[in-house]
């Protein structure tokens, strides 16, 4: 996977990671606004699936951080740090809302606190949880797309080496068959060399021979 495709990923996790906190901060405001009993109640637990959702974005967030270019690195470390603050100062406001147990069940509460509506927490429980099993589905599969990318980048690497290992062998081979008519060259030249020496000395050896003729004649004239 190159590291373009990582920082792309970083930066739709962090706009989706935006959204959701501006969609929760919204939320904790209407809970500061809102009455008590069920109104407010609907809202926490809204309120506390997008703190959820915030939170698995950081962890995604994270996990892409390490695969992101060095030269990069140093702006997405503050980038999800001002995140993480962002996001933890908005949680802690959802726990103090969350911990008013006076103002989300109102006189219930104050009458019997083991009286509230237990079929509706548990509803709205069921509901948190089939979203986070939605939004982890989601996740999951684009894990699952990513890894096949990476399979089929793996695969036309292997068959570029393959391709390259062959053309390795063809140049091999040239190179060895370049050798042999070499050696047959040199086999060539050496047999004609010998063959130039041998004419020298049979070239040497008539024209002796002819000098010492004439020189016998001329001497067998003055006799």
């Amino acid at each position: 996977m190159s590291e373009d495709a990582n920082t792309d990923r970083f930066d739709n996790y962090e706009a989706e990671l935006k959204l959701v906190t501006a969609d929760l901060s919204q939320k904790l405001d209407q809970i500061r606004e809102s009455p008590t009993g069920e109104p407010r109640k609907a809202l926490v637990s809204a309120a506390t699936r997008l703190a959820d959702e915030a939170k698995e974005l950081l962890t995604s967030m994270r996990m892409e951080k390490s695969s992101i270019p060095a030269s990069q690195k140093s702006k997405v470390n503050t980038r999800l740090r001002n995140h993480e603050t962002d996001v933890d100062g908005l949680k802690r406001q959802l726990t103090s809302f969350s911990s008013d147990k006076a103002a989300l069940f109102g006189n219930r509460y104050r009458d019997d606190p083991e009286s509230g509506d237990v079929q509706l927490e548990q509803r709205q429980q069921l509901l948190s949880g089939t979203e986070r099993l939605g939004r982890s589905s989601a996740r999951l599969q684009d894990a699952q797309r990513t890894a096949l990318e990476t399979e089929t980048i793996g695969a036309g690497t292997l068959n570029d080496l393959a391709a390259q290992r062959s053309q390795l062998e063809n140049s091999r081979n040239m190179l060895l068959e370049s050798e042999g008519y070499t050696d047959r060259s040199m086999k060539t030249l050496r047999g004609m060399a010998r063959r130039m020496a041998t004419n020298r000395i049979i070239t040497i050896a008539i024209i002796t021979i002819l000098v010492i003729l004439i020189i016998a004649v001329i001497v067998s004239k003055f006799r």
